[in-house]
């Protein structure tokens, strides 16, 4: 973005006017670069639609859109952006790359080359995984390594990933919170909380403290 639209257009030989014309600023030529390239995205995803091999094909096309994206910090962003709901700079560009998108992986899973519960967010959010990996390897490691153990991720035969289940809330039920001393045991009724008054006392007033401040 430090490069002057003058030079821009010197390099791409057509005349200062003739740029200023189509994009009053760089921030909208830059924008327009960016929305060129989500487009290639697109079409090619389009084009690849009914390719005979959909599972090679699918895994082909997210190693692609690694490596044509992970130096360009715009398209970086604007995958980011797509990942969210939030990247549209042109009607319908976010909508027509996520379908196109959806296409291939749903032609994958339906060949059994990706797993089943993976869903085409999931998919957005480990290309931003693979560009951030992959912008940190810099020149260590094998370039698209990264790239390669996140399409791992995605095929079957694992286990399907679950989210452990959240711990029970529950109280200290063998020691009192305020001094770690063993709780005394109660025959009937709740059990006990606190070890005593004192504990009890003390803990009332640290609760009581904690809502003044």
């Amino acid at each position: 973005m430090s490069v002057p639209l003058g030079e821009i257009a010197r390099r791409a030989g057509v005349g200062t006017g003739t740029v200023y014309r189509h994009f009053p600023s760089k921030e909208a030529l830059f924008r327009a670069t960016v929305v060129d390239r989500v487009r290639l995205f697109t079409d090619t995803a389009r084009e690849l639609a009914d390719a005979a091999d959909p599972g090679p094909v699918f895994f082909r096309y997210l190693a692609s859109v690694v490596r044509l994206s992970v130096r360009n910090k715009g398209l970086c962003d604007a995958l980011e952006a797509s990942a969210e709901g939030r990247f549209d700079p042109s009607p319908g560009v976010e909508r027509d790359f996520r379908e196109a998108l959806s296409v291939l992986l749903d032609r994958a899973q339906l060949a059994g080359a990706v797993r089943r519960d993976v869903a085409l967010d999931d998919v957005l959010v480990l290309l931003l995984g693979c560009l951030s990996m992959e912008q940190r390897r810099g020149s260590h490691g094998e370039p698209g390594r990264m790239t390669a153990l996140m399409c791992d991720a995605l095929r079957p035969g694992r286990n399907v990933t679950k989210l452990p289940a959240p711990a029970p809330v529950r109280r200290n039920e063998t020691g009192c919170p305020v001094c770690g001393a063993a709780l005394p045991t109660a025959r009937t009724g709740r059990p006990a909380r606190y070890c005593g008054g004192a504990c009890r006392q003390k803990a009332h007033r640290e609760r009581t403290r904690g809502r003044a401040l």
